[in-house]
């Protein structure tokens, strides 16, 4: 034994102690190794559509109402079935209407909280006692242990646990314990959540969901898009700021900057009011037919098109200073003809869709306004200093990151980078040529850079990469040609218009391609898959989701409203569990409060993409490789002690 060795056993042995202490942690781990692997979630693309997206954690994809059937049988007619899934969706909501409705609130309890009792031992069937233990509410954590050990036999106990129901209720405390099982049952059938990006834009409530994500268990987040757009505006990116506060009013949002994250937006309102007063932004209509107020619905617009305006300027500063971006095509304003309403894109000449820019000198079309320049410093302090913005971007970079590899799945938001021909795509990221893992590690320190960098001219370019990273033909994260966001405000023609999809797309289905993106993340083809999101799959047009044989697995089904007539769902979610892969599309929850008053629930209809001949085991994940990893450092102790080489602590 060397040294170093020597040293690292004489750590270990102050957590185990003894040859009987570790040959006990040896066994409790071997065990383990043994139960089937836990339950792991997928969602991606979720754009701020709270109600939906918790809803589908509340009743885990339908997992939650497929447990009562195994438990109940026929021996709960399917009203009484609805009912106890309703509850454990939403327990406080649904027992305040249960209450209010019920002569005998006491035989409900005494009704109610085994039949609980048993879904929550159905759900905790394939957990340690230990692990369901540090989920257990502090409160109630004994009982509800004592509950769930509880067995058929022997009078003596059954009026024991008859008693421990019964004190509940007399107590008082029966609508807190119902409550718990109810959140318990939730916890036990997610264990872990896999967010595979865009939690932010165009939906009314992504900070709810930030949230709800900050207090969930066991998460992690890969990156997407308009998340990293946030992240840079959070750090005062300018152009990042102009998209964030351009699509909140676009899409009727602006609620999130004011009431959300406390963003005083009164001078930008009172600059743009002023500065478009007569200004009827023909172009500039909003999405989705946001249910707002005349007045409102005007300052939306009218905020919309003058950050529009602001973006564009700002945007072409940025592609001035970093050349290498590639972005030289994207500077537009300064290609319009003023006086015949015409610009030109990409060699060709367009007219405008709307002609009024009272903030565009034509002889300096980049310059921005005393006044606009004004609304950029107010906007920019005010992201900058949000605290409840900052703690929700600090989230993102710890439970975050831009790509994972987790039990053999490589998650990532958009694209690996590829030419037309298939191969990885070279990127230059200041100065250092980059492509596939290499181009997402690269962008990653960037990121990370930007927040925790002592070095100012680090943070600057991090910052400055991220808004790179929203709308550059290099990101993995955009994986387009273009952001056209100029010709979809300005130019009618279609083809003016167009993105064209990075070749990754194309290649979705090419085992070739496919395999040289797993192998450059060290992966097996044969036996990992990748899910991603971003795209929206058109599944009213035949567009399945499953590619290259299975080994591809596309999740965006339009969580968001804006795409659901796009997609024909209202969302993916993908299930990982000991059987293997199922992947569930829902359709549309009408809301909550319909879920709680009519017990109407999410239908889900679940396709098995993949069945294992053998049920995966802890030992067959990720998990199981690092017990195994400890159990070996284990036995080494436990060796070392019975060689004498290490003294007991006893």
């Amino acid at each position: 034994m060397d040294e170093a060795q020597r040293r690292y056993l004489e750590l270990l042995s102050r957590s185990f102690p003894t040859a009987a202490k570790a040959s006990a942690e040896i066994i409790n781990l071997s065990a383990i190794l043994n139960l089937p692997k836990g339950t792991e979630f997928f969602a991606s693309d979720i754009h701020g559509e709270y109600e939906a997206f918790s809803h589908i954690l509340r009743n885990a994809s339908g997992s939650i109402r497929l447990k009562i059937d195994d438990v109940f049988g026929d021996g709960l007619a399917p009203e009484e079935k609805r009912s106890l899934a309703t509850l454990i969706y939403y327990p406080r909501e649904k027992m305040e209407l249960v209450l209010s409705q019920t002569d005998d609130a006491q035989e409900w309890y005494a009704v109610t909280l085994p039949r609980l009792v048993a879904v929550c031992k159905r759900a905790a069937r394939k957990y340690t006692r230990s692990r369901v233990r540090r989920a257990l509410p502090a409160d109630f954590a004994y009982v509800i242990e004592e509950l769930m050990t509880e067995k058929s036999d022997g009078v003596d106990k059954r009026a024991y646990y008859a008693a421990i129901v019964d004190a509940i209720i007399r107590t008082g405390r029966g609508g807190e314990f119902i409550e718990a099982l109810c959140l318990l049952i939730q916890h036990l059938a997610i264990d872990r959540l896999h967010i595979v990006g865009d939690i932010y834009d165009r939906g009314p409530y992504p900070h709810v969901i930030m949230d709800a994500l900050m207090g969930h268990h066991s998460i992690d987040i890969q990156w997407g898009n308009h998340d990293i757009v946030w992240m840079g505006a959070a750090l005062g990116q300018r152009g990042c700021i102009a998209h964030v506060v351009r699509n909140c009013a676009r899409y009727g949002n602006l609620s999130i900057l004011e009431d959300a994250y406390g963003i005083n937006i009164l001078p930008l309102a009172s600059f743009a009011l002023d500065a478009y007063a007569d200004d009827p932004c023909v172009a500039f209509g909003l999405k989705g037919n946001p249910d707002l107020p005349p007045q409102e619905l005007e300052m939306n617009v009218k905020i919309q098109k003058a950050m529009a305006i602001i973006q564009f300027k700002v945007e072409a500063r940025l592609i001035d200073e970093y050349p290498g971006f590639g972005l030289e095509s994207r500077k537009l304003l300064d290609k319009i003809d003023f006086e015949r309403g015409t610009v030109v894109v990409d060699g060709v000449e367009h007219a405008l869709t709307d002609t009024v820019f009272p903030t565009v000198d034509p002889a300096d079309p980049y310059r921005l306004t005393p006044e606009e320049e004004e609304v950029m410093q107010r906007l920019e302090q005010a992201f900058t200093s949000c605290d409840k913005l900052q703690r929700h971007m600090r989230f993102f970079l710890e439970a975050g990151s831009l790509y994972k590899v987790s039990n053999n799945n490589l998650l990532f938001h958009a694209c690996v980078p590829l030419n037309a021909d298939g191969s990885l795509k070279e990127v230059d990221v200041f100065g250092e040529t980059c492509k596939g893992r290499a181009l997402y590690d690269a962008m990653e320190r960037w990121v990370r850079a930007a927040f925790n960098s002592p070095d100012p001219e680090k943070r600057k370019r991090g910052r400055d990469l991220m808004w790179y990273m929203w709308l550059g033909e290099g990101s993995p994260l955009f994986a387009k040609s273009k952001m056209a966001t100029f010709e979809l405000y300005l130019v009618a023609e279609k083809e003016a218009r167009k993105e064209v999809k990075n070749p990754f797309y194309t290649h979705l289905d090419d085992e070739r391609a496919m395999r040289g993106v797993f192998e450059d993340f060290g992966l097996d083809f044969e036996t990992s898959r990748i899910v991603c999101g971003h795209v929206p799959v058109k599944v009213k047009d035949g567009e399945d989701p499953v590619k290259c044989g299975g080994h591809v697995l596309t999740i965006d089904g339009g969580f968001s409203r804006a795409y659901q007539p796009t997609t024909g769902i209202a969302g993916y979610t993908l299930i990982s569990n000991s059987y293997g892969f199922v992947l569930a599309a829902h359709e549309p929850l009408e809301s909550a409060r319909a879920a709680v008053e009519h017990e109407i629930d999410i239908h889900s209809s679940r396709r098995v993409v993949e069945r294992v001949e053998k049920r995966t085991l802890v030992a067959d994940t990720d998990t199981g490789a690092e017990l195994k990893r400890q159990i070996a450092d284990l036995e080494e102790l436990l060796a070392a002690y019975r060689a004498g080489d290490i003294a007991e602590r006893e």
